[in-house]
């Protein structure tokens, strides 16, 4: 890990990630040297990565070397780690004192802290509260804008106009003291009485409604009436306003419109999600159109969109691919040792179940970089490096690692002649595991004497294209069947993929979009659209070796 190279961005993340997981699990020693080689990456590392990190200190037990590094980061990656991780009574009270306010603030916010940091953290009293004073006059607005929550609340409640005497004067400690200040504001509290509640915003379910012909509401019988009249259903984001972009269409077709979606913002009681439904209006004389006269009402359970994964449960499949991998390299190498006898003489029969032992490590190993694959795609964090990449090359490498499956399968892989100029405009690595996925998951489903055939060529200037045959078992069936095919339909087929045909077709058409590019399904093939590279680049990508 220490060897690792960090001179990329990407090096530099996966390094100090890694790093900092090992040493809160207990495997890396927080060591000076470990401990300085976070610190000599945490400059390359973005904060965003950085604050990911911190919180992933929750899933271990960290040292207290390793929490007090991330507590000695910006504000908000220290809050994270220091509200994140676990620690025994003697590590806060030894890190307390080398904490700044912000840290102590932090710590202050935990309920489950020993009552022996408790009172530790107590006992720095007004040194975190506080307020620097730089010897410039203030006025009455900014004393009131210094006060806690409570107080600002109350006065803007109340609509109290405070007539504060001009700031006491700076004391030689470079601070002044604003308790005489929040003692007068308490006393005017007392004297005014309580403060009566806001009352609370009535909750809308439904309300009527009524547009013009341009489809801008002019009436509604909702409050408060401000939310909506006015608000245009001919614009899909208007605004705080989202409106289903069905509503546009049917008001230019002059047609009734069921359960179309609306989304409010704001605090106000019509904020959220509605379903909106209403029917044309005509004038009974002239016979023009007048408008909408509609209903609305609040989405159903079985209508709500399901909560997104968040970047939590990415994190954590990320999380588990790293825990899979090491064990299954581990057996795949020891299998190998065993069956080329590195170790000594190995009977016949174990040499062959090592064998076997070694194939299956090397499809859950397949499988296992395929969910990292996916997990990285779905949390946005793919690295992608473009480049003009050459297709030809690209496809006869692919085709000479599949043709031990072909020969396993029956089939037979042909790369068909293609223009030798022809490239993408896409990173090498992901653009190679693109096409080696889709091309190896087709030959995976061919049956004896089918030929699979891979051609490539071009569509305009701008875009690129590989198509692959597909085989009877995948013929004619629809994009969705063939997207939906899973692992238990073919568990019993030499060569299929592990996670499923459905899987591997779902990955290569994510993977072709984040490229830029997308997957096409036809009766007969299946063809990939990738950016072409620009004339300019071609000489580079004859020299890449990939």
């Amino acid at each position: 890990m220490l060897a690792a190279d960090s001179s990329t961005a990407f090096g530099a993340q996966a390094t100090f990630r890694q790093l900092a997981d090992l040493i809160a699990r207990g495997r890396v020693q927080p060591e000076a040297e470990t401990i300085g080689r976070l610190r000599a990456l945490r400059g390359l590392v973005p904060a965003a990565v950085r604050a990911a990190a911190a919180r992933s200190l929750a899933l271990g037990q960290p040292p207290a070397e390793l929490v007090a590094f991330f507590a000695d980061d910006a504000p908000e990656i220290a809050s994270a780690a220091l509200r994140a991780a676990q620690l025994p009574a003697e590590g806060w009270l030894a890190m307390v004192p080398q904490l700044g306010p912000v840290g102590r603030a932090a710590l202050r916010r935990r309920d489950d802290l020993p009552a022996s940091v408790v009172r530790a953290l107590e006992a720095f009293g007004s040194t975190d509260f506080s307020l620097g004073y730089d010897g410039a006059a203030i006025t009455a607005d900014e004393a009131v804008a210094a006060l806690p929550a409570e107080a600002a609340e109350v006065a803007e409640l109340n609509e109290v106009v405070l007539d504060l005497p001009p700031p006491p004067e700076p004391r030689d400690t470079g601070g002044f003291e604003i308790s005489e200040l929040v003692d007068r504001i308490a006393s005017f509290q007392r004297a005014r009485g309580p403060v009566k509640p806001a009352p609370r915003l009535r909750v809308v379910d439904t309300f009527r409604f009524e547009t013009g012909p341009d489809g801008v509401i002019s009436w509604t019988d909702a409050m408060p009436r401000g939310a909506l009249v006015g608000l245009s259903l001919m614009l899909p984001g208007s605004g705080t306003a989202q409106v289903d972009g069905v509503v546009s269409s049917a008001i230019r077709a002059r047609t009734s419109f069921t359960d179309a979606r609306l989304s409010l913002e704001g605090g106000a009681a019509l904020a959220g999600e509605w379903r909106l439904s209403a029917t044309p209006l005509f004038d009974h004389g002239t016979g023009r159109f007048a408008g909408y006269r509609g209903s609305a009402r609040r989405p159903r359970l079985d209508e709500r969109a399901p909560p997104s994964k968040g970047e939590g449960n990415v994190e954590g499949l990320r999380r588990l691919v790293h825990e899979l991998r090491t064990p299954t390299n581990a057996i795949a190498g020891f299998s190998e040792l065993i069956e080329s006898q590195l170790l000594g003489p190995v009977a016949p029969v174990y040499r062959e179940r090592a064998a076997a032992i070694r194939s299956l490590a090397a499809d859950l190993i397949a499988a296992i970089e395929d969910l990292d694959l996916a997990a990285r795609i779905e949390g946005d964090a793919l690295q992608l490096r473009p480049a003009a990449v050459v297709l030809a090359p690209v496809l006869e490498r692919i085709a000479a690692d599949l043709q031990s499956l072909a020969t396993m399968r029956g089939c037979t892989l042909t790369i068909a002649p293609m223009d030798a100029a022809i490239a993408v405009a896409c990173d090498d690595r992901a653009t190679e595991r693109l096409l080696g996925r889709l091309i190896g998951t087709i030959v995976s489903a061919a049956q004896p004497d089918e030929a699979i055939t891979v051609t490539a060529g071009a569509s305009g200037l701008h875009t690129s294209l590989v198509s692959v045959t597909l085989p009877r078992a995948l013929a004619d069936l629809s994009e969705d069947e063939l997207l939906t095919l899973d692992a238990e339909r073919e568990a019993e087929l030499p060569g299929a993929p592990l996670l499923g045909t459905g899987f591997a077709l779902r990955l290569v058409r994510n993977l072709a979009a984040s490229l830029g590019g997308q997957t096409m399904i036809t009766a007969d093939r299946m063809v990939v659209s990738l950016p072409a590279a620009a004339a300019g680049t071609l000489g580079q990508a004859a020299t890449h070796k990939g």
